[in-house]
């Protein structure tokens, strides 16, 4: 029943509809870019470029430019400009081996290294204090001592359930 009224409001008025879209103006078409018609005449184009432009040249004379030289710049041995040098350190051997990170930027520690300080600070505190681990691995002092205060990874905490149907500790 829904195919019959829908085709009946497609079907009104249908000749009238389009005999009005037929006798719209139909859109022109984009212009030619003038690049085509140039292959036909090459000296068209030769004339345009060899030809002077007074209003151009005019303006071109008004225009004042000062220029520098930017500093020279020192090149390494092999032509090439210097990177940035970053201060690095050996890293500490690990368990990973050829996997392992060779040399660490001043002021940052491996993964290796900071479970190993962990490590060493949780075993002897006394002995690895912060500051002695700061000067080991070229660290801040407060960054170690945030890092031995709130980066606990040895602690295991088990918290009891709250429900009553769990069962007493022993």
């Amino acid at each position: 029943m829904g195919a019959r009224v829908t085709r009946v409001f497609q079907n009104f008025n249908l000749e009238n509809r389009a005999h009005r879209e037929i006798g719209k103006a139909k859109a022109r078409s984009a212009p030619r870019h003038p690049t085509a018609a140039a292959q036909d005449n090459p000296g068209k184009f030769r004339e345009e470029i060899q030809k002077k432009d007074e209003h151009l040249h005019t303006l071109l004379k008004e225009v004042y430019v000062d220029s520098r030289d930017p500093p020279m710049t020192v090149k390494n041995r092999d032509g090439s400009l210097p990177a940035k040098t970053e201060e690095r350190r050996l890293a500490k051997a690990g368990q990973l081996g050829n996997l392992d990170v060779q040399t660490v930027p001043k002021g940052k520690i491996s993964v290796t290294e900071a479970l190993t300080l962990l490590r060493n600070h949780h075993h002897s505190p006394n002995e690895w204090t912060a500051e002695t681990i700061a000067n080991e691995y070229n660290l801040e002092l407060k960054d170690v001592t945030a890092v031995l205060m709130y980066f606990i990874p040895f602690s295991v905490e088990i918290f009891p359930p709250q429900d009553k149907k769990a069962l007493p500790p022993r």
